[in-house]
């Protein structure tokens, strides 16, 4: 599925919501008129779902850049200068793929304020008690979504959240309406992340799926994973550890162990990436062979049925993060001889390699973007258990995972001195390249320095990035400032 037409803020109100509703001419939707019954309704929500399949989102430019950005990549020389502004750290607000994630993530917001707008008439009249519990869970899934794109655009475009200033910082333009939308202003970080978890409240106490794992559906394992995310970036560590505990606790959620065969030649973790299935997954994208999103490796492996031309390699220093028994590494990478002119041998990341099914129908390189794992979960509860001094506990979720992960061991020992450099260590291991790692960055207010591999661009390979630089905050997109009306208030990274 190609990614969607840009579509600014000031233009999303004139979307349609094109294949979902066929029913109208031109795919048009009449004010009033376009869910009139609980199957519309579906449908309207089947077209976000089908939203999120957009390569501007988790199956490209929202999983790639935040990590392409940071130090975990090496550009090599003779690559495409995909995302090389970005890797280059020369970020303007005309930048494209930028704005493809923002567009994106506003119309899917818009589509569920039009959900919003549109059942209005319809709950006044539905009697029946399995069709208005229906549409009360449909409810439920809107609201996580919007909650979700909101979530990503404040990860992207605000600062990170400090409490005693949140309340002054800037967020996100806030729209809750279709038909009648709000001006188009930033509202506080403080008000931002208040609105996200409260519509994530709400989708919490409406979405009926629940006690399931590998979920292409919304469940309330979801509601409750991205609640756990969102505290821990607000830094209320006890409520982060609560939501957290439930889904680790859960009787339906396990971690996928790399050191027990699900066949008689590959683990349960190498099956959670070749084919995107795994009882610790809690929410993915859907993809079929006939609807699927961006290919996710492209950028790393670059194969042409011949020969390696990835743009982008490991650096070296996350390589060295994994010890010897550590199957992450012998999963998410295998050395090659790419097919440049210099013939860099290297390891390659194999992590995006392709579901195997979707392989053989020779679509290379596409795997299902994993949103919620149970993983980051143990990530997230280690890190709210050492903000509150809790150093043993947090200790016992690391060991947990890495013995998940290791071939024979996997301890881990914290405390007050190295519990971050623990945490961040962990977490590269874990989440690399699955766009964590800028966020990361930003909130724990660390830079970061490239060190020159063989046969990278020289142009970026040696980059030294303070902590706090105003690009850890990507600009608003300048055809947003610049348009009728509009009062947005830019970014510092866009001066």
């Amino acid at each position: 599925m190609k990614s969607l037409t840009k579509i600014g803020l000031s233009a999303l109100f004139a979307f349609t919501l094109t294949g979902c509703l066929e029913q109208y001419p031109d795919n048009a939707i009449p004010s009033g008129e376009a869910i009139q019954t609980v199957s519309e309704a579906d449908q309207a929500i089947i077209g976000i779902y089908a939203g999120f399949k957009s390569s501007a989102l988790y199956s490209g430019y929202l999983t790639h850049l935040p990590d392409v950005q940071t130090d975990l990549m090496q550009a090599v020389e003779g690559f495409s200068n995909r995302y090389g502004d970005i890797w280059r750290w020369n970020i303007l607000a005309t930048n494209k793929e930028i704005e493809s994630v923002y567009a994106s993530l506003y119309t899917i917001i818009g589509r569920c304020n039009f959900f919003f707008d549109s059942i209005v008439e319809l709950e006044k009249t539905l009697t029946d008690d399995e069709q208005i519990d229906k549409l009360q869970g449909l409810k439920g899934e809107a609201y996580f979504f919007r909650a979700l794109a909101y979530s990503e655009l404040i990860k992207c475009f605000c600062k990170a959240y400090e409490p005693s200033a949140a309340a002054d910082e800037l967020g996100v333009a806030l729209i809750t309406s279709y038909y009648h939308p709000e001006r188009m202003t930033r509202s506080s970080l403080k008000d931002s992340y208040d609105f996200v978890m409260s519509d994530l409240e709400k989708a919490l106490e409406l979405v009926t799926l629940e006690n399931v794992n590998n979920s292409a559906y919304v469940s309330k394992e979801a509601v409750k994973a991205l609640m756990a995310r969102n505290y821990l970036y607000m830094q209320n560590w006890e409520k982060a550890r609560d939501y957290a505990t439930e889904l680790i606790e859960s009787d339906y959620l396990a971690l996928s162990k790399a050191n027990t065969l699900y066949t008689s030649d590959m683990s349960y973790y190498q099956y959670l990436w070749k084919y995107d299935a795994g009882s610790e997954i809690i929410w993915k994208i859907g993809f079929t062979t006939t609807s699927y999103g961006g290919a996710l490796g492209q950028p790393f492996l670059g194969y042409n049925y011949t020969a390696y031309l990835p743009d982008y390699v490991p650096a070296d220093w996350a390589l060295y993060l994994y010890d010897e028994g550590d199957q992450r590494a012998t999963t998410f990478f295998k050395q090659v001889t790419t097919g440049y002119p210099h013939g860099l041998t290297c390891p390659l990341l194999f992590k995006y390699e392709g579901n195997a099914n979707f392989m053989q129908n020779n679509i290379l390189e596409v795997n299902m973007p994993k949103v919620f794992r149970l993983s980051e979960q143990y990530l997230i509860r280690a890190e709210a258990y050492c903000r509150l001094g809790e150093y043993s506990n947090a200790a016992e979720d690391l060991t947990t995972l890495r013995q998940a992960r290791y071939s024979t061991y996997g301890s881990a020992a914290l405390g007050e001195d190295n519990w971050l450099e623990e945490i961040s260590n962990e977490r590269v291991r874990e989440l690399f390249m699955e766009g964590f790692r800028l966020q990361d960055l930003k909130r724990w207010h660390k830079g970061f320095e490239r060190n020159p591999q063989q046969h990278t661009v020289t142009s970026g390979n040696a980059l030294k990035i303070e902590a706090d630089n105003v690009l850890f905050v990507w600009p608003i997109p300048q055809h947003e400032l610049d348009a009728p009306g509009s009062d947005m208030q830019p970014n510092d990274s866009n001066q």
